[in-house]
């Protein structure tokens, strides 16, 4: 499943600051929740999204989400786009006993700590429920990365 991302605030205003963006650790995971709307000005650690009440939770689904591996930054290229890119997040295997109430997926940087996770994009409403109880689940970041930045 293809989808769009929306880069929180926080985000942006981290990666305009060099020593901010030197300072963020962790590893870059993608998690599921089920609906709810998240505040892309006010946000800035996971533990604004209470994953404790809206983490989808099931079978084949650790918390916490799957990790996004090589997280990298590249560019400027030639016209001058910086980009932010990881591989897609390991797929969500069936399981009769999954979950089946996602509504969107958010993407940070995990410390282990929800009030020190730094959030990084979130997708929009997927529009209806999804899981991983009739099949697999598979989400697929665009192919031209996390986030771009023109010149």
């Amino acid at each position: 499943m293809a989808t769009t991302l929306n880069i929180f605030d926080n985000w942006r205003k981290i990666v305009a600051d060099p020593t901010r963006a030197a300072a963020v650790s962790g590893t870059l995971k993608m998690a599921l929740f089920a609906s709810f709307s998240p505040n892309q000005n006010t946000y800035d650690y996971y533990d604004d999204c209470t994953p404790g009440t809206n983490e989808v939770t099931g079978s084949n689904y650790t918390a916490r989400g799957n990790a996004l591996a090589s997280p990298t930054w590249t560019g400027p290229d030639g016209s001058g786009v910086l980009t932010f890119d990881a591989t897609d997040p390991t797929t969500w295997s069936q399981h009769a006993s999954g979950f089946s109430n996602a509504r969107r997926a958010v993407i940070y940087y995990d410390t282990g700590v929800n009030s020190t996770s730094t959030l990084v994009a979130y997708t929009d409403d997927f529009g209806a429920d999804v899981g991983n109880v009739a099949g697999d689940l598979a989400i697929t970041l665009n192919a031209s990365g996390i986030y771009t930045s023109p010149r």
